[in-house]
């Protein structure tokens, strides 16, 4: 097994050999604690107003299983990143 130097990104294929490849021109947060700690997340596309809201993001491991989410946001002491786990929702 490949042990990875640079964290997944959020969404990336398993088999996709540039899963941990991050590109030029985008924006990244990291995902603390939960089932997604370590990654990171392209939040380029996203607003000023949802990047201060954060993200519900599909997890193959929550408490309601594979296919459950996992909300994740920033703090108000550090709104840049990374974003927290705040619990698995329904």
């Amino acid at each position: 097994m490949t042990k990875h130097t640079r964290p997944r990104i959020y969404g990336a294929d398993h088999a996709d050999p540039d899963a941990c490849a991050t590109r030029p021109g985008h924006e990244y947060v990291q995902l603390d604690g939960g089932p997604l700690d370590g990654q990171l997340l392209d939040v380029t596309g996203l607003t000023a107003d949802q990047r201060t809201a954060g993200a519900y993001l599909i997890t193959p491991h929550s408490t309601y299983g594979p296919g459950g989410r996992a909300s994740y946001g920033p703090t108000f002491s550090r709104p840049a990143g990374p974003w927290v786990w705040e619990g698995d929702i329904d």
